[in-house]
Formats: structure tokens, C-alpha cells, sequence
């Protein structure tokens, strides 16, 4: 079964709370009579809600801000609106029209804007949420300008059309169940793992095979198409649709809704949206002061509770959770291995790179050649290079010059993820983790990337991501936070995250930094047993003892150049390298 399958299935049970709160909502209004203000207030928060949890998915799984999603809303809503008033098709005509017009506008939105990211899309979002705004007022001849369009039908469901206010408030419920739970689900699909490896280290997740720009543009699109089926809930229900209903205003209202709630969490979202919907009508007996009280109110929570009500909810129910268990054998893992006639030849090329910065000359005309199944050390001064080497041979700068072949592939200039996709995987000087996540999702960042030898079963991405936990002897600590572990333990999950993902080669920059002797003598001893199991490890480290006992090779920078290549007792017998970086104190270590 296809793993996105396995996972919407495996799910579904546990969505039954829900599921048994959407139908209890149904009775609810079947069966307790309701005023036409009461219904249409309700059924307002109903369409709100499945717009705002479009902004879950963008803003709170992806972490990009956006400032359109009423643009979205509206387009939803015009859509239906021309679809069946001008057009003559039927509701669910008209909500595909909807579905389609949202997707291609947050589509066409985010592929010419995310690159940008931060402040400057938070910028366009607002540009296009303006220009929208004038478009429906100024295009008369299709939007019926300022004065809207009026007598937009309601579905009809086998043969019965909803036009009563408490069937279509049904009907509304449903629907927002129904996205509610997609949502729900979306977060723990490789999709929404991306998301939030995206949210949480854009850089981390790039180099463990994320590709972080198309990954920003289906969240954007998944947004704006659940804002258009929102809008297009909304100018059914409500038979009516004009400009003012849909501007930057609203766009604010809706983001507001969404951080009081919490924007990653897709329950909070719904809540945050229902409360600031009904709240104001709550307080309407307060006359002329009960904006300011409701304003006031929406400031405290955001003050008291500042990831939201489910954040606030996290935190007091987190002492009664038990700890899930994991099972105590540690299953074994499998690393791409080598044959002794391949033990020999080179994994990764390097010829002539360089990089410059302006005038500055990080590298200059390096060469490098990291042997299958070495442990090939790269040091040098600080400033000499090295973690620009492995930057770019990561993806992460482009190179000025030089060419770099990684498997007999000629990989100059790839971007991360590719690299990462043909089996290059790399950790960080200063550790980078998705830290809203647990040690065992962060693992599975890293054993879903592209080209790994994983069948098809979420199960599976599961037992090679604790795998790689018990290699590195954090598997009893696979569902803790990684937020909560020390800088020791840290360090162990971002090794074993880019350990599951089967790689060819492992750069390490500086592992033991940081680390305390007990921890670095682990960490040697977990370096040649990843060696033993064929993986090739190119480590850049300042800790000469450690190099000593892992390095089958080694490569000294200094400004830039190579100075000296090859094996460990003639590299640290090098009079550029003892003069350039260990000193003449070290010259006794390697008589």
C-alpha cells in the first residue's frame, strides 16, 4: 500500500473524537431550535473556519506568512457566485470553479513569490489582496462592482435542495469536519513532515532532501484552495457576495484567528475561529464599549497565551500524557555497503573548486578526493575553508569555479536536495534540528528523502528512523522533544538523522564540538562503527586526538589552498602543516 495510503488509513481511527463531535454538532442543531441570526452567526464561523485552517497549513506547518487568505476567500466566492448566477451551473458546478480558481491563483501566487520568504511575501500577499479588492469593485461588467451579487443558490443533496438556514448549517458543519480532519492528518504525511522541517531549519531540511521551494508552494496552494472552498461555503450559504466582504481587513481578522488559536495546531485554529466569531455577539449587551472589551480581550489571550489556546492546552495536559513505548530490541540497520574491488576507488572528486566572496577567496583551486568506505579528515586553521568546502559540496553555496563529481555524477552547482537525493547527507557545526519536533520525526525528515532503498510503507520509514536511533543510542528517547535533550544527545539525533537516510557519504562538521571526553571516545567509537558497515565519512574537526584514531586520510587547508594530502602519519609529518596549524609542540606525537 502506498504510504501516504498507510498513513491516511492508519489515521483515520483516530480522528474518531472528531468525528463523534462533528455528529453531535449535527444533532445539536437539528434538534435545538435556533433563531435566523443565530444560525447565520454560526454558520459565518463554520465557512470562517475552514478558510482560517488554510492558514494552519501555510502558517503554521510551513511557517510562511501570508496576508491574502480573504483574497483567496473571495475568489472562492466569486467563483460560485459567477459560476451559477452568470454562468447558469449548479452549486457543486460552481464550487469546483472555485476549487480550480483558488488553487491556480495561490498556485501561480506562490511560485512567483516564495522565494522571497519573510516580510517581503508578507508584502506581496498584501499587494495582491489590495489589487484583488479593487478588481471586484471596478470590474462591474463580471463582478457586479460595489453592489455585489445577490441570488446565489444553495446544493442540492439527492434531489433535496438545502435552503432551509439549518440544513445548510449542516451541511457546513460536514464540511468543516471533514477539512478539519485532512488537515489533522496532513501534519503526520511526509508532506507535513517537510512543512515543518521547513517551519522549524529551512537550511536542515534542504540538506536531508527537502526541497524546500516546492514543498512552500503546495502548502501556499493548499491554503488558498481551502480558503476558496470557505469563500465559496460562505456566498452559498449566505446567497450574497460584494467587494467589502473580502479586504485586508478580513485577511487580519483571519490571521488573528488563527494565532489565537494556535497556528499549528488544526483544532486550535477551528476554536480561535468559532471564538472570535461568537465572542463579539457575546458582548453585544455592552453597547458602545464592547469592541474595546472584545478587543481587549483578544490582546490578553494573545499576551497569556502566546501559542494559543492549543498551546495553553499543551502545556496543562502534557504531565498527564504517558510516554509512549517503544519496543526494547533495537532493529538493525543497513547502510549502503561496498565490496572490497570498490573499497579503493574515489566517492567524491573535487578538481580545481573555488569560491569566492566579492573580493574574498574562501577557496582557492582546491582538489580532494574522498576514497569508499574512508574516513577522510579535513582540517586546517579556523578561517582556512573547510566549512566552505563542505558547504558547497553540500549544495549550499555555489562554487566560483572547478568541478566536483560525487558517484561518478558530475554534481557541480546541485542544489541540496538533489544531493542529498543521490545519497549525500551532512550534519552542522552548530547543531540544526527541527526543535517543535521529536527526536523520531526529526530521524524521519531525514530517512524520507528521495532515492532512499525504502519500500513504499510508512511503517517502514518508521523502523529505519528508529534504527538510526538505537545506532546512535537514543532509541529510549525516540517521542521526547528534542528541544528538551542535551547538547550531547542533540548532537546524536541530527548524526542519526542523516544516518537513516542511507547515505553514500557523511560530512561532518566539527561533531565533537562541545562534547565532553566521555561523549567524544562514543563518538569515535560510533565513527568506525559506521565504518565498519561501509559508509564513507568525510569530518572536518579540530580535535587532533579524535583524528588520529578515525582518519584513514587526511586534507589541510590553510587561506583557502591545500597544503597537504594523504595518509595521517605523512600529513602530520608535513612541515606546512605543523608550521601552518598543529605547531611545533605536536611534532612528537607523530615521530
Amino acid at each position: 500500500m502506498p504510504s501516504f495510503l498507510s498513513v491516511w488509513l492508519g489515521r483515520i481511527g483516530r480522528e474518531l473524537p472528531l468525528l463523534l463531535g462533528g455528529l453531535a454538532a449535527v444533532v445539536l442543531v437539528l434538534s435545538v431550535p435556533m433563531s435566523g441570526y443565530a444560525t447565520n452567526i454560526v454558520m459565518q464561523a463554520t465557512t470562517y473556519a475552514v478558510a482560517v485552517l488554510g492558514l494552519t497549513i501555510v502558517l503554521g506547518y510551513a511557517g510562511q506568512i501570508t496576508l491574502a487568505q480573504a483574497a483567496f476567500f473571495g475568489i472562492g466566492a466569486y467563483a460560485v457566485a459567477i459560476g451559477t448566477v452568470s454562468l447558469g451551473l449548479s452549486f457543486w458546478g460552481g464550487l469546483l470553479l472555485a476549487m480550480a480558481a483558488s488553487t491556480v491563483a495561490g498556485a501561480v501566487l506562490g511560485i512567483t513569490s516564495l522565494r522571497l520568504g519573510g516580510h517581503y511575501l508578507a508584502m506581496i500577499t498584501i499587494v495582491f489582496q489590495q489589487i484583488l479588492s479593487l478588481v471586484l469593485t471596478n470590474w462591474i461588467e463580471v463582478s457586479h462592482g460595489p453592489d455585489g451579487i445577490p441570488g446565489i443558490p444553495r446544493p442540492s443533496l439527492f434531489g433535496y435542495t438545502l435552503s432551509g438556514s439549518a440544513g445548510y448549517l449542516v451541511f457546513s458543519i460536514v464540511c468543516l469536519t471533514a477539512v478539519l480532519i485532512f488537515v489533522r492528518i496532513l501534519k503526520h504525511t511526509r508532506l507535513g513532515r517537510s512543512m515543518e522541517a521547513v517551519r522549524d531549519n529551512e537550511l536542515a531540511a534542504s540538506v536531508a532532501g527537502v526541497n524546500t521551494y516546492r514543498v512552500k508552494v503546495v502548502a501556499f496552494t493548499l491554503s488558498a484552495l481551502l480558503g476558496g472552498i470557505g469563500g465559496a461555503l460562505f456566498a452559498s450559504g449566505f446567497s450574497y457576495v460584494s467587494p467589502d466582504q473580502f479586504s485586508l481587513a478580513e485577511s487580519i481578522v483571519f490571521l488573528t484567528m488563527a494565532l489565537l488559536g494556535g497556528a499549528g495546531s488544526a483544532l486550535g485554529t477551528a476554536v480561535g475561529t468559532v471564538l472570535l466569531v461568537l465572542l463579539p455577539e457575546s458582548l453585544r449587551f455592552l453597547k458602545e464599549i464592547y469592541m474595546a472589551v472584545y478587543g481587549l480581550s483578544v490582546i490578553l489571550i494573545m499576551i497569556f497565551m502566546p501559542e494559543g489556546i492549543a498551546g495553553f492546552a499543551r502545556r496543562l495536559t502534557r504531565r498527564l500524557r504517558t510516554p509512549a513505548v517503544r519496543p526494547h530490541h533495537a532493529p538493525a540497520l543497513h547502510l549502503h555497503t561496498v565490496t572490497s574491488d570498490h573499497r579503493d576507488e574515489p566517492l567524491l572528486v573535487v578538481r580545481g573548486l573555488a569560491k569566492h566572496f566579492g573580493g574574498l577567496r574562501a577557496l582557492n583551486n582546491v582538489d580532494l578526493a574522498v576514497r569508499r568506505n574512508n574516513i577522510h579528515a579535513l582540517i586546517g586553521p579556523n578561517g582556512s575553508g573547510k566549512t566552505t568546502l563542505v558547504n558547497v559540496l553540500s549544495g549550499i553555496y555555489k562554487p566560483t569555479a572547478g568541478k566536483i563529481a560525487f558517484a561518478d555524477e558530475d554534481v557541480t552547482g546541485a542544489a541540496p536536495h538533489v544531493l542529498a537525493g543521490l545519497g549525500l547527507s551532512r550534519t552542522f557545526q552548530n547543531i540544526r534540528l527541527f526543535r517543535s519536533m521529536s527526536c523520531l520525526e526529526n530521524v524521519m525528515v531525514g530517512a524520507q528523502r528521495p532515492g532512499n532503498d525504502l519500500s513504499d510503507v510508512h511503517r517502514d520509514l518508521v523502523a529505519r528512523s528508529l534504527a538510526a536511533l538505537h545506532f546512535v543510542g537514543m532509541g529510549d528517547r525516540a517521542d521526547d522533544s528534542v528541544a528538551n535533550l542535551s547538547y550531547g544527545h542533540q548532537r546524536m539525533v541530527e548524526i542519526a538523522r542523516a544516518l537513516a537516510a542511507n547515505p553514500k557519504l557523511l560530512l561532518l562538521d566539527e561533531p565533537a564540538a562541545g562534547l565532553n571526553l566521555t561523549e567524544k571516545q562514543e563518538l569515535v567509537a560510533l565513527l568506525l562503527r559506521m565504518k565498519g558497515l561501509g559508509l564513507t565519512i568525510l569530518i572536518i574537526e579540530h580535535d587532533m586526538p579524535l583524528v588520529e584514531q578515525v582518519a584513514d586520510s587526511i586534507t589541510v587547508l590553510n587561506f583557502g589552498e591545500r597544503i597537504s594530502d594523504g595518509q595521517p602519519e605523512a600529513v602530520l609529518r608535513d612541515p606546512a602543516v605543523i608550521s601552518a596549524y598543529l605547531g611545533e609542540g605536536r611534532a612528537y606525537a607523530v615521530a
